[in-house]
């Protein structure tokens, strides 16, 4: 059975949340009943599964390689 939730939320964030839900092509609340069973199941992914691939690493010509090679290598 299905019960009735208030939420307040930054104003900002409903109109790119709802967005988000269009996209996905599901309500809000069926998104934010998703994000709430699958934190209740402890299957939320950790920090390096959700950044994996995410970031690149600094090339040679970078300052930030150059200080450190100074300093490591």
């Amino acid at each position: 059975m299905k019960r009735k939730l208030t939420l307040t939320v930054d104003a900002e964030l409903l109109p790119v949340a709802k967005q988000y839900a269009r996209s996905r092509g599901v309500s809000l609340s069926s998104l934010v009943e998703g994000a709430l069973r699958a934190m209740a199941a402890g299957h939320t992914q950790s920090f390096a599964t959700r950044w994996r691939g995410r970031l690149q690493s600094a090339g040679r010509d970078d300052g930030r390689y150059e200080a450190l090679a100074r300093k490591y290598l």
